[in-house]
């Protein structure tokens, strides 16, 4: 059967990417007896010079997805994982810079933490650590991202967390908003506020000749603040605490130009107990978990231009 080069018609080959998605990797370092893990989730996606793949079938330009499979295994050896955006880093120059028909790397990365299993106190005293040097457990709180682009020549590097669930108790309100024939909602003047952050953040290094942020301190420190503004933030709506979240990284963190925050308002509806004789004085709830409020916002360091998705999904 022949197959032209080029289709007939006036239809054009617009935006495409090709890559392995979802590489499970785990990285054990063994200093001595204790042992330092790096779990990680990699997906590759490079884009180029593929226009034949895609008219004629030609596979002359492309690098087998399996071999970007392979070279995720091989940089976990070879490079270690100092952090998920130096792993990814290293993999996106070397796309770029040892295929010629690749002109863009997109490395995106998903980092499982883990913690060390706490040694009973006899044992402790056995082993003569508080720790077991060689057993963990995995955290059950976020999940740490990053995305690393390279060009050949500029690096993009966004970084940021998902699935990280927080509550204030008190000191949120949600009072004086608008009104029509269909708003039952009560004003509240002492409410749960709880959220789910999915956060993003670019940082404003873009050059081998910049100084390179250290990752794992930064992320450490973004976190942080974003916890510490959400705690301190008296709250009379959560675009407000969304808002301070925001703004305490920026300023904190020189390094960083962008955030964007995409909030869930998981809310809590104080339970009638009158038909029981009971009087609910704000101390029990029914937690809801659809529908919810979804408050999205980008927050940025003043003469910066935002650049990071508003649908953090395709992030």
């Amino acid at each position: 059967m022949t197959v032209n080069s080029r289709p007939g018609r006036p239809v054009l080959l617009g935006q495409n990417q090709y890559g392995k998605a979802e590489n499970r990797v785990v990285r054990i370092t063994r200093d001595g007896a204790t042992h330092h893990i790096k779990d990680l989730n990699v997906s590759v996606a490079l884009s180029g010079d593929m226009d034949e793949v895609h008219y004629s079938g030609s596979n002359a330009n492309v690098l087998p997805t399996d071999t970007t499979k392979n070279t995720v295994y091989a940089f976990a050896k070879e490079h270690g994982i100092e952090s998920a955006e130096q792993f990814g880093i290293h993999l996106a120059r070397h796309f770029v810079t040892s295929q010629e028909p690749i002109h863009r790397a997109r490395i995106r990365i998903e980092e499982y933490a883990w913690e060390r299993i706490e040694a009973s106190d006899a044992n402790s005293r056995f082993i003569g650590a508080d720790d077991v040097k060689h057993s963990f457990v995995r955290k059950g709180q976020e999940t740490r991202l990053t995305q690393i682009t390279y060009d050949g020549e500029q690096w993009e590097v966004v970084s940021g967390l998902k699935d990280l669930v927080v509550m204030n108790s008190t000191n949120s309100e949600f009072w004086g908003y608008v009104k029509d024939k269909y708003t039952t909602l009560k004003e509240a003047y002492d409410r749960i506020l709880a959220t789910e952050v999915s956060g993003r953040w670019r940082f404003n290094w873009t050059d081998d000749d910049e100084r390179m942020p250290n990752w794992e301190k930064s992320y450490e420190q973004v976190k942080k603040h974003m916890l510490q503004a959400f705690a301190e933030t008296y709250s009379l709506s959560l675009q407000q605490t969304l808002y301070q979240m925001g703004a305490r990284i920026i300023n904190h963190r020189s390094e960083i130009d962008e955030v964007r925050f995409s909030l869930p308002n998981k809310h809590h509806f104080l339970v009638d107990l009158e038909p029981f004789g009971l009087k609910n004085d704000n101390e029990v709830y029914y937690a809801a978990d659809r529908p919810y409020g979804l408050i999205e916002a980008t927050i940025l360091r003043e003469g910066c231009e935002a650049r990071i998705p508003a649908d953090l999904t395709n992030l």
